[in-house]
């Protein structure tokens, strides 16, 4: 029997609840300790970088964007240092060109990061060869790193400060989740810092 176009919606908006669920009943802990290693990193004057591939570029650029600009704009504050690697296409591309494309965000880490700075790293299957390459330099720079993964966090899992494994194998959900992840901790570092 062929699914209706509404009982389609509903089923879709019911499993990105579920998923929303799961991550509220196993990650907390993880979540706050993610967002006050991101307060911390501010307050000692340090900045965020975000780097992944394809969707979670665009989250990578969807939450440096929050955490420069403003979560609400019911609530006002000054800038705060992030940048996403996902954006510099002539960085991007001449990265690509001359050393492969799996140093393209392991390349701006070296250029632009200092240790003090965090690195937090998108990826839903937490196999993205340059990714896991950033996380690596990251580490070698004495750089901190959080990741954002799913499923079973693939080879990435274990290899940052923080990990938040959304319990999803489905790669919709889990971006879904790390976009509502990702506000709620900044929602949290706007508390930290601005006792909000």
């Amino acid at each position: 029997m062929e699914i209706s176009r509404q009982r389609f919606i509903e089923n879709q908006l019911r499993e990105s609840a579920a998923v929303k669920q799961a991550c509220a009943d196993t990650l907390c802990a993880a979540i706050e300790s993610a967002a006050l290693l991101m307060a911390d990193t501010i307050k000692a004057g340090g900045k965020i970088m975000f780097c992944g591939n394809g969707g979670s570029a665009a989250d990578s650029q969807h939450l440096a964007t929050e955490i420069v600009v403003r979560l609400s704009s019911s609530f006002d504050r000054p800038a705060l240092p992030a940048l996403a690697l996902t954006t510099d296409t002539s960085v991007l591309t001449a990265a690509g060109n001359d050393f492969g494309f799996e140093s393209i965000f392991s390349r701006q880490v070296e250029a632009l990061a200092v240790s003090g700075d965090l690195l937090v790293a998108l990826s839903t299957s937490g196999n993205s060869a340059n990714v896991i390459k950033a996380v690596d330099t990251a580490r070698k720079m004495s750089v901190r790193s959080i990741a954002f993964l799913g499923g079973d966090g693939g080879k990435l899992k274990g290899l940052t400060d923080i990990t938040l494994c959304v319990p999803s194998a489905d790669v919709q959900r889990i971006q879904e989740a790390h976009i509502a992840i990702g506000h709620v901790m900044i929602g949290l570092v706007e508390m930290e810092l601005f006792n909000r």
